[in-house]
């Protein structure tokens, strides 16, 4: 799930101290990185489900959907319908991601035991879900972008019945500090260069 990295759109909360130009930099740094951890694995489709119109920074071998819906929920639940096959969904507010957290997901995904996965961050929401099997209804009545997002969707996993494996929690990318605590996390990405780029104009 992503949003174009356009001014004014992508990461405002990081302004400021950044202004809306230098927001939407880091948050295309962040893409890349992301679709870069994501281009590494062994998943036999790779969709970009956006948010706004496509520009050169996706890659080759991507897929590419539009999203559908006014909340996050709604566009959450129509990319699943879309899809209509077992995925994992992955945001763009965690550039730290790299292809061996992507394929843990993935191979606890694929145990006969297990019908989803949730990675939790930091702040109460989460960073990844997992669903063995397409079904929109799992982000019905799940409040997104709260302190309580991550534990109504796991109340909604047990709601429906499916047994959830829990994947190591991360910190996400709202704030700036929360920008530079990433950054100094993983200063091979290009969000850690491009974050010093910034920093130092």
């Amino acid at each position: 799930m992503a949003k174009a990295p356009v001014a004014g759109r992508a990461k405002t909360r990081l302004c400021p101290p950044l202004d809306h130009d230098q927001a939407a930099t880091l948050a295309e740094a962040a893409l890349a990185d992301t679709l870069q951890a994501v281009a590494w694995t062994p998943a036999t489709r790779r969709i970009v489900v956006l948010d706004g119109a496509p520009v050169p920074w996706l890659p080759g071998g991507f897929e590419l959907i539009a999203q559908r819906g006014a909340s996050l929920g709604e566009r959450l639940s129509n990319a699943v319908t879309d899809i209509g096959a077992p995925l994992l969904f992955v945001g763009m507010d965690t550039p730290q991601l790299t292809r061996a957290l992507l394929c843990e997901a993935l191979e606890r995904l694929a145990d006969p035991g297990t019908d989803a996965v949730l990675g939790p961050t930091e702040d109460g929401g989460y960073w990844t879900i997992g669903l063995a099997a397409p079904d929109p209804r799992v982000f019905d009545g799940v409040p997104m972008s709260r302190l309580t997002t991550a534990a109504r969707q796991r109340a909604r996993l047990r709601q429906l019945g499916l047994a959830t494996t829990e994947l190591r929690a991360l910190r996400d990318v709202d704030t700036f500090d929360d920008a530079v605590a990433v950054a100094a996390l993983a200063p091979w990405t290009r969000f850690a260069a491009t974050l010093g780029l910034l920093s130092a104009e």
